[in-house]
């Protein structure tokens, strides 16, 4: 009787499992900004390139079979990351730069004018909860949902969008929390970083340099976040003391990203590099050159360390050494624009958006990309100017 119970429990949580995985529950899918998920076993990995409209700065979420992405003018897309082709759409009424999360087919996401939950099965707009701009990528932990606005308040709201948290905190709260065994961390842009208890009592505060954009992770009792007085962090969990800092020289607001099996974090600089760094003592491992500032924040896969730059190309460089394994250029020179989305990978699908709207699908696997539409823009000017040099020189012919 009771191994027939605890075999139909084994087999209830195995079944629960994949469910929970699938959840897309903060900013790059969890604490360590790896923005990885396995994909299914019959996932075809395709090239497609989509056109939303606008600018995109926020970075994609992943759930089930489909990426979800927001334009920079409050247009959400759901979009089948097979095909390439768009599932539907939503429009927020509000600009927005913040990410969106997804926890049980319920998807969150920060605008201008506050954090709105939409029902991704019928579409629907749950509730919306009106405060000031947004731009904190909301975290979703033990039920609810925890962001900052920029009226310096750290909101926490339940599946209703009622506030069960909300602590006043100083500046603007642009940077994303995470909430690690109930402590939210979380920094702003009055220089400080804040760890305050889910029960609303606040453990401490450190004061860097300048705002902080970045959003920190979390490893070994340590909190690691990046300043635009351009240092990193790190800071012990329980008092707020600094284990170390390591000065990139230039404003780092891209967010680390930890692979804490290697006791490695990556994170860029205005710079222009993506710096590998220790977490044991912030030791530089390797940094890499862009020659432009790096916004975006690194995805994980493998070997594998994936970002972009606002020179407009995608890097994919070995973890270890930070040599590059794969550029992807799809401004093609002439058209480059800033990629400040972060990267998100769903098995080998490499999925990413740039400022002139486009969203791209690759492999990462087979370093293979799709043609971008800016390859036709390019072609067509150089047939132009071509044609142009030859008129040029008849005509040069002819004077003689």
């Amino acid at each position: 009787m009771y191994k027939k119970l605890l075999i139909g429990l084994i087999i209830f949580i195995l079944c629960l499992s994949p469910i929970a995985a699938e959840n897309w529950n903060s900013f790059a899918g969890d604490v360590n900004h790896n923005a990885y998920r396995d994909e299914s076993s019959d996932f075809v990995t395709n090239l497609w390139t989509f056109n939303m409209g606008s600018p995109v700065h926020s970075s994609p979420a992943i759930y089930k079979d489909h990426v979800y992405v927001v334009s920079q003018d409050g247009i959400l897309k759901a979009i089948d990351m097979e095909t390439g082709e768009e599932e539907w759409d939503f429009d927020l009424k509000s600009p927005t730069n913040s990410s969106p999360i997804i926890h049980k087919n319920r998807l969150y996401i920060g605008c201008e004018d506050g954090l709105k939950a939409i029902n991704i099965n019928n579409h629907d707009l749950v509730w919306d909860y009106d405060c000031n701009n947004v731009a904190s990528t909301p975290f979703f932990y033990d039920d609810i949902v925890y962001f900052g606005s920029d009226d310096g308040h750290l909101y926490g709201l339940d599946d209703d969008g009622k506030v069960t948290f909300n602590k006043k905190l100083d500046g603007e709260l642009k940077s994303s929390p995470i909430v690690v065994d109930d402590t939210i961390y979380i920094g702003s842009t009055n220089s400080k970083i804040y760890s305050i208890g889910t029960d609303k009592e606040k453990n401490w505060e450190f004061t860097t340099g300048d705002e902080i954009l970045s959003s920190p992770t979390y490893v070994n009792k340590s909190v690691i976040v990046g300043s635009t007085d351009g240092n990193v962090y790190c800071l012990d969990k329980s008092n707020g003391d600094l284990k170390w800092k390591v000065d990139l020289n230039d404003k780092v607001i891209s967010s680390p990203t930890l692979d804490k099996h290697d006791n490695s974090v990556y994170i860029g600089s205005d710079e222009g590099n993506i710096t590998c760094l220790d977490v044991r003592d912030g030791t530089v491992k390797w940094s890499h050159p862009t020659g432009d500032k790096i916004r975006s924040t690194a995805a994980l896969k493998d070997n594998l360390v994936v970002f972009g730059s606002n020179n407009g190309n995608l890097y994919v460089l070995n973890k270890y050494t930070g040599l590059e394994e794969f550029v992807y250029n799809p401004g093609t020179i002439l058209f480059n624009s800033a990629i400040t989305s972060s990267p998100a990978i769903n098995g080998d699908s490499l999925l990413f958006g740039d400022d002139s709207g486009q969203v791209y699908s690759l492999n990462i696997e087979k370093n293979e990309g799709p043609t971008p539409i800016q390859f036709f823009y390019s072609l067509a000017i150089l047939v132009v100017v071509v044609i142009l040099a030859i008129f040029a020189v008849r005509k040069l012919k002819g004077r003689k």
